[in-house]
């Protein structure tokens, strides 16, 4: 399909924080671990999905600057609320607490974060 993101990524500056930090906060999104590059290939990388095609990718390398925003597609709102619980506790930072964003749209419910390399990161509800 024309115009849609096939996948996408970015370098991090501690690959096995970074995946422990994205297999914990992505997990009450429903998307997990579908894919590893071993470091024999060149270098470490990981794919994340829903339906076990890697759609989100990090790879060691060092820091990707600057900061990036990437949101993600939550069922509802209380899988944005234990998103942001989860990534917290994995070690995120807080961006913006669950919530309604109106200045999007009425029923626009989401939370932000920053993962451990401080990018903003978000899970997002697009219906009541």
């Amino acid at each position: 399909m024309a115009g849609t993101i096939d996948h996408f990524g970015f370098q991090v500056s501690d690959y096995e924080r970074l995946l422990a930090f994205y297999e914990a906060a992505l997990a009450p999104l429903g998307i997990a671990k579908v894919m590893t590059i071993p470091e024999a290939a060149g270098f470490k990388g990981a794919g994340f999905g829903a339906s076990g095609k890697p759609d989100f990718w990090i790879w060691e390398g060092g820091h990707t600057a600057p900061h990036l925003h990437v949101a993600f597609v939550a069922a509802d709102r209380a899988a944005v609320d234990a998103f942001y619980a989860a990534a917290l506790a994995a070690g995120a930072t807080d961006n913006g607490p669950p919530g309604i964003r109106a200045h999007y749209h009425p029923d626009y419910y989401g939370a932000f974060v920053r993962d451990p390399d401080g990018h903003n990161i978000e899970a997002c509800c697009h219906h009541p």
